[in-house]
């Protein structure tokens, strides 16, 4: 084989090479993504179209703090130094938490490297929920790190400060398997508690913007007692006739 000719093999290969790549990121890019709603304070992470998992998280302690609009994900650290404070990654003081996922952002310092505005956990877990941070998002450590292994580089992340549900806001966006929401033929008339399983309480965690994984735990539990107290119900944790009543009121 003559060298121009090997030279021409070695290039088409290389060619192919990087379009696979470029294949697989843009595939990555479309089955992954993250969707975080400031007003209610939860991130939502989907997967190959579907909603996989809701987590509360802190935002920024005026609006303006955390920026909305589309961005995407541009590097994944673990344990990331603080350096404002001088304190190492990996340590309980450290603010950042186990895991950092930086968010492309046009105009910081970095030059869009997701050095300044991310996604990561804290050293505040009572911040959680809250409007607290200094423009990133902060999460749980169990939850970042949970994140930090499924989420790929590149894939976007959307934030909005919308009344919207994930799966209707999910449909705005254009992401893939859009969740039907709950309409009101979907409902459930069995009372429902601490323990409860099954295809109720699924429905009742759609309704509640939560994981619908049909098990009626802690969260569901926190839910439950929230939307209670928001509609001036008793906060008993339980959904019994009032509580669906008011669950699927127009």
């Amino acid at each position: 084989m003559s060298y121009r000719l090997k030279s021409i093999v070695v290039f088409i290969g290389i060619l192919g090479l990087s379009l696979g790549m470029i294949t697989s990121t843009a595939e990555a890019a479309q089955n992954e993504v993250i969707i975080i709603n400031k007003s209610k304070n939860q991130l939502a992470f989907y997967e190959n179209g579907k909603l996989e998992k809701v987590f509360p998280v802190a935002t920024g302690r005026t609006k303006n703090l955390t920026p909305e609009g589309k961005f995407s994900l541009v590097n994944k650290v673990k344990n990331r130094p603080w350096y404002k404070g001088n304190i190492p990654g990996g340590v309980p003081g450290n603010p950042l938490g186990p895991r950092w996922l930086g968010i492309k952002v046009p105009g910081d310092w970095g030059h869009t490297s997701g050095n300044v505005y991310g996604v990561h956990g804290t050293n505040h877990p009572s911040s959680i929920g809250t409007f607290a941070s200094s423009g990133c998002i902060r999460m749980y450590n169990k939850d970042v790190i949970w994140l930090y292994e499924r989420a790929d580089k590149n894939i976007p992340i959307y934030i909005t400060s919308s009344t919207s549900s994930f799966p209707a806001l999910a449909q705005k966006y254009g992401v893939g398997k859009v969740e039907t929401a709950v309409t009101g033929q979907d409902q459930f008339s069995d009372t429902l508690y601490y323990g409860s399983k099954g295809k109720s309480v699924k429905i009742l965690q759609r309704k509640l913007h939560i994981t619908a994984d049909g098990l009626f735990g802690p969260n569901t539990l926190s839910a439950v007692k929230k939307f209670q107290k928001s509609k001036h119900l008793v906060i008993d944790g339980i959904v019994g006739p009032h509580t669906r009543a008011a669950l699927f009121s127009k």
